[in-house]
């Protein structure tokens, strides 16, 4: 059974681009999903990469703009048009809300692409619990109040940094990052490729074989 490590920040506009095609690979190859939700900010930056904040305002006008609707538009996914009014707010208790609900599993699948949807189609305020337990959990069948409390807990809290910390140490530089058995994909537009490493994985790269001096 292949296994696919998922990487990516819970307010993510191309995790939740890609969100109902992964769930569709998934059940189409018979492959686990682990869930690593993790701060995106953090991992971007341990890379290299500036925070959006520090961007040119051209190409977060890319960003938000032309290259979410063109997206939208070809994986037929509804999102608004024009950047969530909370983008910027906390969104750790919907991360933790993610893990509170284990690492794999039919649950932690649901309630990872409603909080997605939630943020990206009705933008939602993730920051807010109010939003979380009605919109959100209760809308997913949950004892809310119970999962909003395991969610802000100091373990969930912690894993939620763990993750982030082990994609800093994965190299990982964006959201979403798939990992097929080791190989990791960086972005929604490769979730095609993530298809044909399921089939069959491609062959590792020669720069993982240099020839050896004679």
């Amino acid at each position: 059974m292949p296994t696919i490590t998922y990487v990516y920040s819970a307010h993510s506009a191309f995790a939740y681009l890609g969100s109902a095609r992964l769930m569709a690979l998934c059940g189409q190859y018979n492959a686990t999903l682990i869930h690593k939700p993790i701060l995106l900010s953090p991992v971007v930056e341990a890379q290299g990469s500036q925070p959006f904040h520090a961007r040119t305002q051209a190409h977060v006008d890319y960003f938000f703009g032309r290259e979410i609707e063109r997206w939208a538009e070809y994986r037929h996914v509804p999102v608004i048009n024009y950047r969530p009014t909370y983008h910027d707010a906390d969104y750790s208790l919907a991360s933790g809300m993610i893990i509170a609900l284990g690492e794999n599993g039919a649950a932690a699948d649901a309630m990872a692409h409603r909080i997605l949807e939630a943020h990206w189609r009705d933008d939602a305020d993730l920051s807010n619990p109010v939003t979380l337990v009605v919109s959100i959990a209760e809308g997913l069948g949950h004892d809310a109040q119970t999962l909003i409390a395991r969610g802000a807990s100091n373990d969930c809290q912690d894993q939620l940094r763990a993750n982030s910390d082990w994609a800093r140490g994965q190299d990982v530089f964006g959201s979403p990052t798939y990992i097929v058995d080791g190989d990791a994909f960086y972005g929604q537009d490769r979730l095609e490729m993530v298809e044909r490493a399921l089939e069959r994985p491609f062959a590792a790269p020669d720069w993982q074989n240099p020839p050896v001096d004679r």
